[in-house]
């Protein structure tokens, strides 16, 4: 069970390891991209190139989800980026139900584990496996698998790297629960972190927290949703940056333009902003941003104080 590209490496390695995928459960289709063309899910995509039967509930909480997975007679439900299940769907099959997490749980219990880490500066995350139960994220773990952030990582490189731990880790579990040697651990709340879906709000660059948290925050929202900030009254998404040293001080925000570079103000130091989005207009790297644009010395960048959605990337 799983919907989006992170779930793929999870589904191929089950089925390169000759397991007997009866089913693939993933969301119906629906327009994607920038084209808004009606495509089918990662999931379904590979499944049907697999030859695998798909069912796509518009509800997993329909009676006839249930009576369709009852008819498959699983022995066990993998879930990867899916839904959340009520339990009269995940205690269907005989050997349970087991969910992949990307992170340490329980760090970073909830929708954008991923995002979050990188936002808050974490140097190292994971992919946990538990049995599913009720409260979200709340299961009996069976196995984790460390993984490093790099300074270079953004939430594209790392949801790469977890993805394909995950697939890892997934196939370790599947094949202990197999051998029935899987030894779940009970989680210890009181260690829980929250790892909420991300908002709008939770994509403005702040440019008075600091030049790390600023960059923290750019990385862990790029490439998407991304994070942005206002130009001029415009919205200008930044997609990388780093720190730029010392500046002259001034409000953070503030622009210094020097030999192709943009370095914007905060606290700390400068950030050194490397590419960029204004609305409207195609990504691009400082120097080609600053040939197509009047950005000068003392210009600054500013947080919305109503923050409109940022722009597709």
């Amino acid at each position: 069970m799983g919907t989006p590209a992170f779930a793929v490496p999870s589904l191929q390695s089950l089925l390169d390891a000759g397991h007997a995928v009866v089913a693939a459960a993933t969301a119906p289709d629906k327009p994607r991209g920038r084209g808004q063309r009606v495509l089918p899910t990662p999931v379904k995509d590979l499944a049907l190139r697999r030859g695998i039967p798909v069912l796509e509930p518009a509800s997993v909480r329909d009676p006839q989800f249930a009576s369709d997975l009852t008819a498959l007679s699983p022995d066990l439900f993998v879930v990867v980026a899916f839904r959340i299940l009520p339990p009269q769907v995940f205690t269907i099959p005989p050997l349970g139900s087991f969910n992949l997490h990307a992170s340490l749980l329980p760090r970073y219990r909830g929708a954008a584990p991923i995002n979050w880490a990188l936002i808050n500066g974490e140097t190292e995350t994971g992919v946990t496996t538990f049995f599913l139960r009720e409260q979200v994220d709340t299961g009996a773990m069976l196995f984790q698998e460390r993984v490093a952030i790099t300074p270079d990582d953004d939430a594209g490189s790392l949801h790469d790297r977890l993805a394909e731990a995950g697939a890892r880790l997934v196939l370790r579990t599947v094949a202990a629960i197999e051998r029935g040697e899987a030894t779940p651990v009970p989680q210890d709340d009181s260690l829980a972190t929250p790892a909420p879906k991300i908002f709008r709000q939770d994509c403005v660059v702040r440019w008075e927290e600091g030049s790390v948290r600023v960059i923290d925050r750019i990385r862990g929202l790029a490439p998407s949703p991304g994070a942005f900030t206002t130009l001029r009254g415009r919205v200008v998404k930044v997609y990388r940056a780093a720190r730029g040293g010392p500046v002259v001080p001034a409000p953070p925000g503030t622009v210094t333009v020097e030999g192709g570079r943009i370095l914007v103000a905060t606290p700390d130091g400068a950030v050194d902003v490397k590419e960029l989005q204004q609305e409207g207009r195609k990504r691009m790297g400082a120097e080609e941003f600053l040939r197509g644009y009047s950005l000068q010395s003392g210009d600054r960048f500013d947080e919305p104080v109503n923050p409109p959605s940022a722009p597709r990337g």
